[in-house]
């Protein structure tokens, strides 16, 4: 095609010769006489064809001034496709960068892949009301203690990360919410041993797969009441992990920690006790007899030993306070209880789940164990001693537009939508109906921490893959021995919670 002009050019050429040729002629000479003929004869001998001067010299100026005018175009393209593979070898060049913009954020990487990094984050903007929430604090009168009602930016965060010379990458994840900044995972991993990876830095520790699912994947907009028990001893420190790459669909994780990236308390009663930090050792090995892209069979098993700093406190710069608020935002704490003297924690975690199509169901138990050192007459005059308390959930969800959750090295993921919501081309995203039940029981013998269900319903619309839009409903119940009772001092018969939040996830 790029030589067309080219072979009009040379056939308008020839055309040109064709066309001239009727005004040529054969010229004779005779061989005796020296005379030139215009017509054969005896003696004559043909000399050629003959044409005008002046015909021949004009005929193909038109054509030759097109071929000079194509030849200048075909030069000028040849230079842009120098030009052009010149750029391509620049490009392909190993320290090269490329930079890519799609629904898992802000992406730059090397030709050779060796280096990359990413830009991404959340927003959840919550809207929040609460009913059968005037109640006040245990063991007075008043002041009554209402949930809080209105919206709020349950999570705000920004998360970079990145790979260097291939086998090493990092991860910080900074969170902005409450008008605050708190750092949430900052680590660095090596992957370079191909059978596990090593993770150094901030991170969750390994227990429980609704702890470690994030909560960009969460069916619900809350964790459930199980987390009473397991936010304030499994969740971030800082430590080294040892995580096994999935294979023969079993995977294992084993870690040991320090406290979080929280600083040790400077003020307070147990201040003056500062000193070395607590530690724990904690383990996660799951396994899926069953593991295709829409049906899996998944069972878990999780460890962990935690003992306090030399404050007494454990993780989070603060005392192990076990506590249950009807949500972020709300400030009404149905479950408030704070634990002392602790010589160490041990904690048990069981979980199932499965996947089948558009349907899901899973259900974990944990089972946590304090002893409790002697430090004090506290435990003598109340008659407490070794506590173990308990927590658990079951959850089902069905897609109603028929797409599956997704499972990956012991965790499952969000559903991404078949088709993404659009007025223009039609699309209705995703629908994903889902309801929990979860119970916690703080009660031993004397210790009284409390006890109490709840049950949520859900409704989740995934517009696309990075944003979606949430509906919850939880009712509270089944509440004995908790942090606040009903203005005549009894316990509360229930209270309802309800959430609705935008989430932008990238």
């Amino acid at each position: 095609m790029k030589l067309s002009k080219l072979t009009i050019a040379v056939a308008t050429v020839v055309g040109a010769g064709v066309s001239f040729s009727a005004f040529a002629i054969d010229l004779y000479v005779d061989t005796k006489t020296k005379q030139i003929y215009a017509e054969p004869g005896p003696h004559r001998e043909k000399m050629g064809t003959f044409e005008r001067v002046e015909d021949k010299a004009a005929a193909p100026v038109a054509a030759t001034t097109e071929i000079a005018a194509i030849r200048e175009e075909l030069a000028l393209k040849d230079n842009a496709i120098k030009a052009l593979e010149e750029h391509a070898a620049v490009s392909s060049a190993p320290d090269s960068v490329n930079v890519k913009l799609d629904k898992k954020g802000l992406n730059f990487e090397t030709a050779d892949k060796n280096f990359k990094f990413k830009l991404g984050g959340r927003i959840q903007a919550d809207a929040n009301y609460s009913n059968n929430d005037v109640l006040v604090k245990s063991g007075t009168t008043k002041p009554l203690i209402e949930a809080n009602d209105g919206t709020e930016f349950r999570r705000a965060r920004i998360d970079f990360g990145g790979t260097f010379y291939n086998d090493w990458t990092f991860k910080t994840v900074a969170d902005f919410a409450d008008n605050s900044v708190a750092m949430k995972d900052l680590f660095l991993q090596y992957t370079g041993l191909g059978f596990m990876s090593v993770t150094g830095g901030q991170q969750k520790q390994n227990f429980s797969r609704e702890l470690l699912e994030s909560s960009n994947d969460q069916m619900f907009t809350e964790r459930s009441l199980m987390n009473v028990l397991s936010a304030p001893v499994v969740d971030r420190a800082i430590g080294l992990n040892f995580q096994s790459e999935a294979k023969d669909t079993w995977t294992a994780a084993a870690g040991i920690y320090g406290d979080s990236i929280t600083p040790a308390r400077t003020s307070g009663t147990e201040a003056a006790n500062a000193g070395d930090e607590g530690w724990s050792v904690s383990g996660r090995a799951t396994y899926a007899p069953i593991e295709e892209k829409t049906k899996v069979v998944h069972f878990g098993v999780a460890g962990n030993y935690r003992t306090p700093d030399a404050s007494g406190d454990v993780a989070q710069a603060k005392a192990l306070r076990f506590d249950y608020e009807t949500n972020h935002m709300s400030n009404l704490f149905l479950l408030e209880k704070t634990v002392t003297d602790i010589d160490n924690i041990k904690m048990l975690g069981l979980e199932t789940s499965g996947l089948y199509g558009p349907f899901s169901a899973g259900a974990e138990y944990a089972r946590m164990w304090i002893d409790r050192s002697q430090r004090g007459s506290s435990l003598e005059s109340n008659g407490n001693g070794n506590l173990e308390m308990e927590g658990w959930y079951a959850d089902a969800a069905w897609t109603i537009t028929g797409e599956s959750r997704k499972y990956k090295q012991g965790k499952f993921y969000k559903v991404e939508p078949t088709k993404n919501f659009s007025l223009k081309n039609g699309g209705f995203g995703a629908w994903e109906l889902a309801t929990r039940y979860s119970a916690v029981d703080l009660n031993d013998g004397a210790f009284k921490g409390g006890k109490l269900s709840n049950i949520t319903v859900a409704v989740n619309w995934y517009l696309n893959s990075n944003m979606r839009l949430m509906a919850d409903y939880t009712r509270a119940f089944s509440m004995t021995n908790t942090f606040v009772t009903t203005p005549t001092g009894a316990d509360p018969d229930n209270n309802d919670t309800f959430t609705v939040r935008a989430q932008l996830a990238y």
